[in-house]
Order: structure tokens, then sequence, then C-alpha cells
């Protein structure tokens, strides 16, 4: 197995916004988060992902770019994010960007060219139809925003400000591969690539089956073909890690992304855990690991993450936040460091921060759920009803502030931040985790730490011996003669588990749990509630 840096890192996630604001308007910026460097640095992970800092309207927080090659003024100036890059460099540490290539800002100068009129050379650079099909958009009941200028309707997988770009047009491909480069001869390490698996559009748009099922938006044919000559004429040439974020793939279309022999990207983002299982289901999740083990070992290369700025936090959503918040919180880590895959840490995540349940829709900022509400109670349901059924999702429940320490606004702002603050901020929260040496913080340095020591995490054979178990995950990782074995017991309740034949042939050492003590009989393993331990066998 050919071994390279990024397969090896660990990468922590910065939602800069909600990270640290240094200029007191409430806004996370760019110069927050290089004074927050050596934190990040402290906590031992490679790589850091920064989502999109572009200039933008803000419509989708950053997500509909208005100049790919402007800071936007919230985050700060491209001075700054020179030296943030410079110094995290400086750091051994690497940095990506995020980058949104699916769709634009509608206040970008290609789109206000394109909708200007029929015979604009730009029109073209855009999907434009006389006639809407019935499909849906992720945000909106419609994909499809009439433009009285013209007399058409313009698509929009997302938001109506968010308008597709035409792939098929050569003349946007190259302008997107020029701005790639511009990107990475500033000396960045790579691209996360937002919504990737929708660039390619179906010929005609015929109608859907079930426009409420919108895995129509995605993987159609063509798309492989833009990625091939992606890497050919941009990836190719410059040492960096490219992930791609892609919905509704089973692992073996998830192959055709990451095949090492098809040159399109590194790695991938699929979302059978965190778009289809709400809660935590341990059957499925642990079928799912397997399927996607099998479909990439030795081909291609997968990720492991329960949540990010736009799923829930993974204590709250599947862990318990209450009463053993800090052992699940240490339970999910080892899971998803010791699973096959390169593991993220979402800011926040390394302390235990939960999920939030803000008590007004005037609360919330997620321009999906609140698109959702507005058309929930259009139709007659009770509003409180619309919300708490909601909330669960929400991808606010991630996007509160980061809890620095328990002084006003958690020690993230002296402004009034963008979007309140979680109310535990007084007990959970960076100055209180770094002082407890049993704190989820420093359980993640040393899982880390681990992962860096034993490679058997990184490149391992993967063997699970619990598929058929509701509480108990127990697996192994094997490389080079090493072997670890990995012990979860996911659930609020105690579990005994005796070892197989095939693991009591052996020694092994405990490597690290996240409990202070370990009981042990013979071959029968005493696992308290998500109690979660790591073995050597010798």
């Amino acid at each position: 197995m050919k071994k390279t840096w990024w397969k090896e890192a660990v990468v922590y996630q910065v939602y800069w916004r909600s990270f640290y604001d240094s200029d007191g308007d409430g806004y996370g910026d760019l110069q927050g988060l290089m004074e927050k460097l050596d934190y990040i640095q402290h906590l031992g992970v490679n790589v850091i992902w920064l989502n999109p800092c572009y200039q933008s309207p803000d419509k989708d927080n950053g997500y509909d770019i208005s100049d790919y090659y402007q800071i936007m003024d919230k985050a700060g100036n491209m001075k700054t994010w020179e030296t943030l890059l410079h110094e995290v460099h400086k750091r051994d540490m690497k940095l990506i960007m995020d980058l949104v290539v699916n769709h634009t800002s509608d206040q970008h100068p290609w789109f206000l060219e394109s909708r200007s009129s029929k015979d604009n050379p730009k029109r073209d650079w855009y999907i434009w139809r006389d006639k809407p099909n019935n499909w849906r958009s992720y945000f909106t009941p419609s994909a499809w925003e009439f433009d009285e200028t013209t007399g058409q309707y313009y698509f929009h997988s997302f938001a109506i400000e968010q308008p597709d770009l035409n792939w098929k047009n050569p003349e946007v491909r190259e302008a997107i591969y020029e701005m790639m480069r511009f990107w990475l001869d500033k000396g960045i390490d790579g691209f996360r690539l937002d919504a990737i698996a929708l660039l390619a559009k179906p010929d005609g748009f015929p109608d859907a089956a079930n426009p409420n099922d919108i895995r129509y938006l995605t993987n159609h044919p063509g798309l492989h073909d833009y990625l091939k000559e992606m890497n050919e004429k941009v990836f190719r040439h410059y040492d960096i890690f490219t992930v791609g974020e892609v919905a509704f793939v089973t692992p073996e279309e998830g192959l055709k992304y990451v095949a090492e022999d098809r040159q399109e990207l590194h790695t991938l983002f699929h979302f059978e855990v965190c778009d289809e299982m709400p809660s935590w289901d341990p059957l499925r999740f642990k079928q799912i690991q397997k399927r996607w083990y099998e479909a990439l070992w030795g081909k291609g290369w997968n990720s492991q993450f329960l949540n990010n700025h736009d799923h829930t936090r993974q204590v709250t959503r599947y862990g318990n936040d209450q009463e053993y918040r800090m052992e699940s919180a240490k339970l999910l880590a080892t899971m998803l460091h010791t699973l096959p895959g390169i593991p993220y840490i979402y800011q926040g995540e390394e302390i235990g921060m939960t999920g939030v349940r803000f008590p007004s829709i005037e609360d919330y900022n997620d321009i999906a759920m609140k698109n959702k509400y507005a058309e929930e109670v259009a139709k007659g349901r009770d509003p409180q009803e619309v919300l708490e059924s909601l909330q669960p999702l929400s991808r606010d429940n991630s996007r509160t502030p980061m809890q620095w320490e328990d002084s006003e606004q958690a020690g993230f702002t002296t402004g009034t931040p963008w979007i309140k603050i979680n109310p535990n901020y007084k007990t959970i929260n960076v100055k209180q985790a770094l002082a407890d040496p049993n704190s989820v913080y420093h359980y993640y340095r040393k899982l880390i730490q681990l992962r860096k020591e034993r490679l058997e995490m990184v490149y391992g054979t993967f063997c699970d011996y619990t598929e058929n178990e509701p509480y108990i995950y127990a697996y192994t990782r094997e490389w080079e003669g090493q072997r670890l074995l990995v012990v979860l017991n996911h659930c609020d309740h105690a579990n005994h588990y005796e070892l197989p034949k095939a693991l009591t042939a052996t020694n092994r050492q405990l490597l690290l749990t996240n409990y202070q003590d370990v009981q042990e009989t013979g071959n029968t393993l005493h696992m308290r509630p998500h109690e979660a331990r790591i073995y050597e066998l010798e």
C-alpha cells in the first residue's frame, strides 16, 4: 500500500465565523483563527480545513461566492489570509480550502452578465430554461427560479441566490481551473470540494417520479469526465490533498471518485451515516463501515466523521450528552480515529461541545431550516410542532460559537455574537478542558499521538468481531505484523464481552482507555457505559 502524508493526516475543521472573533464585530475571523493556531497545533492535528472565506453576500454562510479571488470582509483580507497560511506552515501544519464550484452567488459578475440578456456571452455559463421541471432543491420547493429580465428560469440546487454553473461549457471549466491554480500557487495544500457530485446535469432535465427524493441532483453521466479533467489540468501538478463532498453514493459508486488508478480525487465524504442515520443505529453503522471498507480497501481512501458544520454535534446525536457526556465523547473519538479512513475533528468536538435547542425560530440562522419551517407552517402545521421537529438536525446545532471560557459570550467575542452561544458554556469550555488532565481534550491529544505512533490505525486491515452485537463494537487493525484491538461499549449500561478464541491466543496490553481504572477477568472484558479501550495484541 502506497504511503502518503495525507493518508496519515488528522484534520481539524475550522468554521471560522464561529471560532474566535478578534475585532468584536460578533463574527469569528481569520485573525482570530491565527491567534488560536497554537491551540490547534497543541492538539496534535496536522491539517486545517478552512470553511469558505471568499467574497460573498453571505446568504448561505459563505457557500455563495461572489468573487473567488477575494476574501470576505467579515473574515478579513488577503494580507491576513496570506499571513495565516504562513503561520500554519510555520507550525508544520497544512491548510486546505473549502471550495464551491457547483454554483456561485447570484451576485457573482458571471451571473450578473448571464442574466442580463439571452445573447450575452456568459448566458451559457449557467443553466436556463423556458419551463421548469418538477425538481426540488436542497433548500427550496423548486430548483428553478423565474428571472423577469429575460423571461426564463435558472437552475439552483441550493438557495435561490446560488445559481448552478453549467459545467458542460468548457469556458466555465477553464475559468474554474484557472482559479484553482491561483490558490494552489499561493501555497495551499489542497481543497475540500463542496457538493462535487452535483456538477453534471442530465440532458433535458426530465421530471422526477418522486420529487421529494432529491438523489436525482447527483451522480449524472459526465461527472467523472469533469473530475478526471480537473485532476489532469490542476491537481496532479501539485503535492496536495483533495476530498470531495459526495452525497447519495454507494461504496461501489464512491470508489469511482477515489480509486487511485482513476486519477480523480484522493478521498471523499459519504453521508450514509450523517444524512441517512438520524440517531445511533449500531448494526446499521457496522454494516456501513464493513461495506465501505470492503469496497475501498487497497484501492481508494475513506473519511471518518460524525459531525461538521452541516450536522448536529456527535455527542448529542450519536452519544449521550448528559450523564455520560465525557465518556461518550471519548468513545466516539476512539471509534473515528481507529476505523479505516482519515479522521476529521470539527471545532469544539475535542472539548465535547453539544447541540442546542433554541426556543424560537427567530434564534436560528440556518437557511435550510428557516425555509423548511416556513414551508411547513404555510401548510397549516402548528409552528411549535414544526420547530421541535426541525431542531434535532438543524445545522445551527454545530454552528454555535466555540466555547473558550466561562466568561461572557464564552470568550468568543467582546461584541454580540452572530448566533447565540450554547448556554452550557459555563461548564463546557476550553479553559476548563485544558486544566483537567482527564478532559475530552486531553484524551484527543493522546489518541492523535497514538495514531502517529501506531500506523496500524492508518494502514491496517480491518476485521469486525461483533457484526451482530447491538452494544459492543470490537475490531482489529493489523499492519506489518502489528495488531491493535479496539473494544467499545456504545450504550448507557454495562456489558460483558467475551473475547473470541482468535483474540485470546496472544497477550494484550492496554494502550488507551477513557476510564480511570479497567476491570478485567481473564478473557472477559467488563465494559462500563460508553467505555472505550485500545489494546496492543502481542
